[in-house]
Order: C-alpha cells, then sequence, then structure tokens
C-alpha cells in the first residue's frame, strides 16, 4: 500500500471515531412535543440535567407543543441528524399521529433513528368530584342516562383512543374535547368546565392527592402502585382494556451511529440507578429501558398497534 493511500484511509477513519470522541461539544437541544408541566416534559428535563453532567455540555429542553405533537415532530425530522437536535415523544407522535390529524407531514418509521425506550406513562380516568359518580361503571350508567350532555377532555393521542375506544365499547355518547397539553384539560377538568378526562398519571396523580379530581379506573393491564384500590377499566367495565403510553429518545433519520452509541450508553447508566428509577416510578412512569436497535424494533410493531386501535375506536383525522 502506497503512502498516500494509507494516508487518505487514515483520514477516511476519523469522522466516526472523532465524532464519538468530541460528542458533543457545544449545548444539545432535547425538544418535547407536549408543553410544560407534562410527564414528557418532567421526564426530559431529569434526563437533561443527568446528560449535562455527564457529558459536561448544556441539555436544553425545548417544549413545542401543538396538532398532538405533529409540530415537534415535523421540527426534529426536518433537522440536522448531528446528535444536536433530539426528540423525547412517545406514541402520539411515532405511532398514532397519522391515524388522528390529516395530513402529517412525516413519516414516523423513516424520518427518525431510534435511540434509546425509556419506559411507559401510566393513564386513568378521572372525573370532577362534583359529579355524582364514584366508579366507572356508575360514569357509564350516568352517562346512559344523560345522552350528550357530558364531555371529556384528552392532552395526547392515547387519550383520544382511550376515550373514543371506552365510550364506543361502553356504548355511550360523551363529546371529547382536545386539548394540546394534559395540564390545560385537566386545569379546565378542575375547574368544573369539563367534567370527565383521560390524563396521565403524572400529571393527575398530585391533582387526586390534593383532592381537585376523583379517579376512577387505570387504562393499562395492570393498577397504579400508588392508587391500589382504583381498579382498572378492564376489572370493572371492558374485559381485555389495556391501554398505555410509551416513551422514548430519537433523533432525526441518518445520526451517526457512534453519537447514538454514546447518547444510549448515558441514558442506560440514567435508568439503572435506583434511585432514579423508583423516583420516576413513584411519580407514575414505568421505567423500561431497550437500546437502540431494539427499541426501532419496538417502534415498528408498535405503530400497527397503535393505528388499529385508532381504526377500531372509530376516530376520524381532524
Amino acid at each position: 500500500m502506497s503512502a498516500s493511500l494509507a494516508a487518505i484511509l487514515a483520514l477516511a477513519a476519523v469522522p466516526a471515531s472523532a465524532t464519538q470522541a468530541t460528542y458533543p461539544d457545544r449545548a444539545v437541544k432535547i425538544v418535547v412535543p407536549f408543553g410544560p408541566g407534562s410527564a414528557t416534559d418532567g421526564f426530559a428535563r431529569t434526563l437533561a440535567a443527568f446528560l449535562q453532567a455527564q457529558f459536561g455540555q448544556p441539555f436544553v429542553v425545548e417544549n413545542k407543543p401543538g396538532a398532538q405533537g405533529v409540530v415537534a415532530a415535523s421540527y426534529v425530522a426536518k433537522s440536522e441528524p448531528d446528535g444536536y437536535t433530539l426528540f423525547m415523544t412517545t406514541n402520539t407522535t411515532q405511532s398514532a399521529a397519522q391515524g388522528i390529524i390529516k395530513n402529517v407531514p412525516y413519516d414516523p418509521l423513516k424520518d427518525f433513528t431510534s435511540i434509546a425506550r425509556l419506559g411507559g406513562i401510566y393513564s386513568f380516568v378521572v372525573v370532577n368530584p362534583n359529579l355524582p359518580v364514584k366508579t366507572l361503571p356508575e360514569l357509564i350508567a350516568y352517562a346512559k342516562a344523560n345522552p350528550n350532555k357530558l364531555s371529556y377532555a384528552t392532552g395526547n393521542s392515547t387519550g383520544v383512543i382511550v376515550g373514543a375506544t371506552l365510550t364506543r365499547l361502553a356504548g355511550i355518547d360523551m363529546l371529547p374535547v382536545r386539548y394540546n397539553t394534559t395540564v390545560q384539560g385537566l386545569n379546565d377538568v378542575m375547574g368544573g368546565h369539563i367534567p370527565v378526562m383521560i390524563t396521565d398519571a403524572v400529571t393527575g396523580l398530585p391533582q387526586v392527592a390534593a383532592g381537585k379530581v376523583r379517579p376512577l379506573a387505570a387504562t393499562g393491564a395492570t393498577r397504579l402502585k400508588q392508587l391500589p384500590d382504583m381498579p382498572t377499566i378492564s376489572e370493572v367495565a371492558i374485559p381485555g382494556f389495556d391501554l398505555d403510553a410509551w416513551l422514548g429518545l430519537f433523533g432525526p433519520a441518518g445520526m451517526p451511529k457512534p453519537v447514538v452509541a454514546a447518547i444510549e450508553a448515558k441514558v442506560k447508566a440514567f435508568l439503572a440507578d435506583q434511585e432514579t428509577a423508583a423516583r420516576l416510578e413513584q411519580i407514575g412512569f414505568a421505567v423500561v429501558f431497550s437500546p437502540s436497535d431494539e427499541f426501532d424494533r419496538f417502534v415498528k410493531a408498535e405503530y400497527p398497534k397503535w393505528m388499529q386501535a385508532v381504526k377500531e375506536a372509530g376516530i376520524t383525522p381532524q
């Protein structure tokens, strides 16, 4: 091999190793598709603080709520895939958006790099305490006795799909009211403007503790540890009902593998810390780590599942 050819080959090998060694050398943005105070926002800020300490560079959370997360997802999909724009999001943007929003301008399976799965987000049905119901069967009976007089709030796709599925299978009529964030919807429930909501546990649990909303039933397969006396929808109304959200970290498609590996390793360490995991579980998350390749397979499997749920719920894209 000539000296010149050897030099060329050596230079060609530099970018990947150098990228891994120097990343990040400036601030990194973590885009969140929901507003401040949401479950995803809270998780993102906790992770950002950890990554900043680990990498020695700022990790800044940027909220871009709107259109069930489509605004943020579109922004990230068009960003440079250099590792300086990350996306902490859920099944809302990556599995369900195309079923509930018209003209989604990105492909959730092709326009993103899957970095790591972070876990799940529990959800449950709540009502304003002034509504004369204390259980989900009572709510269903009340809705049947008062057709088209109740409305329910949602702040993400999980809420939209759970609400539509629940009302269809229970045979009741309630008007869905979509909010850009769960916080906005929950505020209106507490204010008496909306009687019912499907909320994520991270946002809803503090309001339950304060007595501002009454919890009725969990949307997933298991009861919440924080509310062990609250049954699941499956237990008291619709056998087999199981719809809970998942949470993960992405970047634009085409991110360098060494950068993905560097971030993935730090996320793994973050979730492996028992104190951190316990704290996240306590406020309403289910901590589950999956590395990039495994997470990518998970996302591809979840997409048809949620799209089928949208179809079966009879939801019309808006």
